[in-house]
């Protein structure tokens, strides 16, 4: 699920492949990638469950501005994933509301 050659793009370089952990699962990513690139070409396509309905969220905008792909990154929650960049050793959470805790 990753772009692999771009017809405008000629130099399609990526960082490091580096481990992350996504609710406790190890995973691989590009280091610097936007964390949600590495989740989905890893196939996770839900980042966030609404407070109210708790209904799934995922990639929306891709760009910083909605808040569809906030996950809890490192223990803080809130954190936009499209605009994070992926570093060595991350935890990624699913979010459940709008906190770092699973709400009941």
């Amino acid at each position: 699920m990753r772009i692999k050659s771009h017809p405008i793009i000629d130099d399609f370089k990526k960082g490091r492949l580096v481990k992350f952990t996504y609710n406790g699962k190890e995973m691989t990513g590009y280091e610097g990638e936007p964390i949600a690139a590495a989740l989905k070409a890893a196939g996770v396509m839900i980042h966030r469950y609404t407070k109210k309905k708790k209904e799934p969220r995922g990639i929306f905008c891709a760009i910083g501005r909605c808040t569809d792909c906030v996950m809890v990154v490192n223990g803080k929650p809130n954190t936009r994933t499209c605009v994070t960049a992926l570093e060595e050793g991350m935890t990624v959470e699913t979010q459940y509301g709008v906190s770092a805790k699973k709400e009941g």
